[in-house]
């Protein structure tokens, strides 16, 4: 892994919409998305932010993909990214704060605040109990990228004519990839493929990944639900960002390609180019992918699992009022334990020390010699018996 080269003085301009789209199966659409330029506390696709350049306090980019059946969904997708925006206002542009671990440390607890605020609300509305929200949250500083992430919502950056993916999902079919259980085609295809193990709400407590990733003149970020990364490829969206340039298009082309593969969610997009002579050309000893940020006292808890499943109805029941019926739950307690820490296996076994295990051999092989000696005893002394009966008869 190469070092990060100093940045060249110089400004670094962004180019970038957003698109979301209900999809062909949903009634409702319940994935939300901001982008703001954070210097000039500007929130929305006017075409100053559209095209505008990046300032001391950066931009932001972000995505939040909703669970939880009825309008729940909507509420927590809707909460998380208002939160977020309004904890910047807050803890970043309101300060004077310009370097990059403030940031970031700024970033993280926007996202933690979104959480504790909706685990709040739906403990307070039995109707909202245990809905919840991903979240892929971007902010560009200066040269570099800097990423929440929580839940299976994705970021990718395209250089090249090439798409890698610098999030990495928080769910089950992640843990069993890296473990070696599955390939990507298979986690693809898996029927649990909608199991995570992070979001937003229904636990008070959250794990936040938190990573970076220094940009190059001409690369593309973008930043989508799994309602596009499940039903368009990574090499489709390199394809479609490399050859489209008007970003507005080319959000466009990938819904259609998403929709036109089934459109089974909802499907949000965003879509950042950055230029500018604040950049330096790309070059082949550039790391581009998942690389964590080392920021002190992270706070991040264990993992817990997040069962967001697509429940259809009953053929003998009629439709449920529900508009998206999708539910969040946690794991059982095996997979959850299997999820947490490997990702491939599950026991019931309890644990049990060396010492014990072979103190309990040395007796049970001693029950058995005894076992044996007892019925050898048994069998001659009744074959003794049956002798001594048999020659008896024959003397009298």
């Amino acid at each position: 892994m190469s070092s990060a080269s100093p940045a060249p003085q110089g400004e670094v301009i962004v180019h970038v919409f957003g698109r979301t789209d209900v999809g062909r199966t949903r009634e409702h659409n319940e994935d939300a998305f901001v982008v703001a330029d954070l210097s000039t506390n500007n929130a929305s696709l006017q075409p100053e932010v559209r095209q505008h350049r990046v300032g001391a306090k950066g931009s932001l980019f972000m995505v939040a993909d909703g669970m939880g059946g009825a309008a729940a969904g909507e509420i927590a997708s809707a909460m998380a990214v208002d939160i977020v925006l309004g904890e910047l206002r807050t803890s970043w542009i309101a300060q004077k704060d310009t370097d990059a671990e403030a940031f970031v440390r700024a970033i993280k607890q926007s996202t933690k605040a979104a959480n504790q605020q909706i685990n709040t609300y739906a403990a307070a509305h039995a109707e909202y109990r245990g809905m919840g929200t991903t979240a892929t949250v971007a902010g560009i500083l200066g040269d570099t990228l800097y990423l929440a992430q929580v839940g299976d919502s994705r970021a990718y950056l395209v250089r090249n004519g090439e798409a890698r993916q610098i999030t990495k999902d928080q769910s089950l079919m992640q843990k069993l990839i890296e473990a070696g259980e599955l390939t990507e085609e298979e986690a693809a295809q898996s029927e649990r493929r909608n199991i995570i193990l992070q979001a937003l709400g229904p636990e008070p407590t959250v794990k936040i990944d938190l990573t970076h990733q220094q940009v190059r003149r001409g690369d593309t970020l973008v930043l989508c639900s799994d309602g596009l990364s499940g039903q368009v490829t990574k090499d489709d969206i390199a394809r479609v960002v490399s050859q489209e340039s008007d970003l507005t298009a080319a959000c466009k082309k990938l819904i259609d390609t998403a929709n036109a593969n089934g459109g089974p969610d909802n499907i949000t997009v965003i879509i950042a180019r950055f230029e500018g002579s604040g950049l330096l050309d790309a070059n082949g000893e550039d790391h581009v992918g998942h690389r964590v940020f080392p920021l002190p006292e992270t706070g991040q808890t264990p993992a817990i699992g997040v069962d967001r499943v697509i429940d259809p109805p009953s053929p003998t029941q009629p439709v449920p009022v529900v508009d998206r019926p999708r539910t969040t739950r946690p794991l059982p307690s095996g997979e959850l334990s299997a999820a947490a820490a490997s990702g491939v296996r599950r026991s019931s076994a309890p644990t049990v020390s060396p010492a014990r295990r072979k103190a309990g051999r040395i007796i049970a092989i001693g029950l058995v010699v005894i076992g044996i000696a007892a019925a050898a005893w048994f069998i001659v002394e009744h074959v003794r018996d049956a002798y001594s009966v048999g020659v008896g008869t024959k003397k009298t």
